[in-house]
């Protein structure tokens, strides 16, 4: 069972780091080949293995030098069992690549010692395109299908379910129902297109509250995820109530959008420094956010911009 699964340090005020874009840093930067971006198949690669995990090492080394807690998601974004079934792989197969993606993170959260919180957060991506919501399926059918991987969860170290990309509230209620059914806390990371909504066009304060209400148990949280702060920022500057329910933010180093993204052929990496400030901008604008990693196009130098200028920030207070 996981360390902080009846008490995520996270909830409370202090700073945490989180990783940073894992698929796009290992084809772009490592020059893996990813099918269906599936990171996870590279866990019975030797030299995919060693990537994975000194990627996963060296995050929490660099939240160990600023002293701020770490949350890493696990690379199970794409193992779930539609995504299995394109790769060729059956659900035993599937499992197995579940759980041995929190053994590596457990092994790494050892060496990395912290003095500070290691969340170890299992992740799950959507059924189908992360940017496209496809033909929308009830909660119900949500939670049936996810519920294979939260309840493989359970049985793991991980400290609760995080599901990134969630592109459609259906979805991502049946998330939260999934994870609240195998016992596991439950974060939602909404992605949202340049004009702040999610994909489907949907406000994200209203996804949120509606998520909220659906839901037999809350989410712990809400976080973005795959969008330039240039994306959101005015939404969140015309927010209510339903920010405070926001904690976490791991921002795309382009400001192109998802339909952009999905015809780049080469790496849009951005300005590891300006994503820095726009972080440290988004804390200042919503305090309740304390949870900072990357996305599409981030690496290490766009987490280490976003610790410097958030422990700047921390200092001068």
């Amino acid at each position: 069972m996981g360390s902080y699964r009846l008490n995520l340090p996270q909830l409370g005020e202090e700073i945490f780091l989180t990783d940073s874009g894992m698929e796009t840093d290992l084809v772009f930067n490592k020059g893996f080949d990813l099918p269906c971006f599936a990171s996870f198949m590279l866990l019975n690669d030797p030299s995919g293995r060693a990537a994975m995990y000194d990627y996963c090492l060296e995050h929490a080394l660099l939240a160990k030098r600023n002293g701020f807690g770490f949350i890493f998601e696990s690379a199970t974004w794409r193992a779930s069992p539609d995504w299995g079934d394109r790769l060729g792989l059956d659900k035993n197969a599937l499992e197995a690549a579940n759980r041995d993606a929190i053994a590596l993170v457990e092994k790494a959260r050892d060496e990395a010692a912290l003095e500070t919180p290691f969340v170890i957060s299992g992740n799950v991506g959507p059924r189908g395109d992360g940017y496209q919501p496809g033909a929308l399926m009830t909660a119900p059918e949500a939670e049936d299908y996810h519920s294979f991987q939260a309840e493989i969860f359970a049985g793991t170290a991980a400290d609760l379910v995080t599901a990134l990309t969630m592109n459609n509230t259906p979805e991502a209620i049946g998330v939260a129902n999934a994870a609240a059914a195998a016992g596991m806390p439950c974060v939602i990371s909404f992605t949202v297109e340049t004009d702040g909504r999610l994909p489907t066009g949907q406000p994200l304060g209203e996804a949120i509250m509606e998520t909220d209400f659906e839901a037999r148990k809350q989410p712990a949280y809400y976080m973005i995820n795959c969008a330039h702060p240039s994306h959101f920022t005015s939404t969140l500057e015309q927010g209510e109530h339903w920010l405070s329910r926001l904690k976490g933010v791991r921002a795309n180093a382009s400001k192109c959008s998802h339909a952009e993204l999905d015809e780049a052929e080469t790496l849009d990496d951005g300005n590891p420094g300006e994503l820095g400030l726009e972080n440290a901008a988004l804390r200042r604008l919503v305090p309740s956010l304390n949870i900072f990693g990357g996305c599409c196009g981030t690496d290490l130098r766009h987490v280490e911009a976003i610790a410097a200028q958030l422990s700047r920030a921390s200092k001068a207070a």
